[in-house]
């Protein structure tokens, strides 16, 4: 069982209702019901393991990956990368590195740098953090901002 943070403060933070698709690769039980319970009429949400994404056709609005461990992600990432729809927001969730909670061991652990790395060549930059529970943060990725030139 993970200490998500209120229900209202995730779906607020996340900016869930701003996206009318939803993807979530890999996510908790508890972390699911949050996110279905928030959902607003004419907002769809598709749910699927990590080792399902390639199933999954289309494009969506925001795309949240839920990942503690180094050990697959890169596929995963990249796949979930292609999931995002042109001007959407991809999130990762992460366990952070010096807590006990999480099942996937300190230094197994995916971290900042190893998603800035995963998603720098695609031009998508970390603009926003939002932390999810006593154990996990999410990192929000964006396409980096044109700057207008004369």
């Amino acid at each position: 069982m993970i200490p998500l943070r209120g229900a209202t403060e995730i779906a607020s933070r996340l900016e869930l209702s701003a996206a009318d698709t939803i993807l979530l690769v890999e996510p908790p039980a508890e972390f699911e019901a949050v996110v279905t319970a928030a959902l607003n009429d004419g907002q769809a949400l598709r749910s699927v393991e990590g080792r399902a994404i390639r199933s999954v056709k289309g494009r969506f609005a925001l795309v949240l990956v839920w990942q503690e461990s180094r050990v697959g992600s890169q596929a995963v990432l990249a796949t979930a990368l292609k999931r995002l729809a042109p001007g959407g927001f991809l999130w990762v969730a992460t366990a952070l590195r010096k807590v006990s909670g999480p099942k996937t061991p300190g230094g197994h652990r995916l971290d900042l740098a190893d998603l800035e790395k995963a998603f720098g060549r695609s031009g998508l930059v970390r603009d926003r953090e939002v932390r999810l529970s006593a154990w996990h943060v999410a990192h929000r990725f964006a396409a980096k901002p044109t700057t207008g030139g004369a």
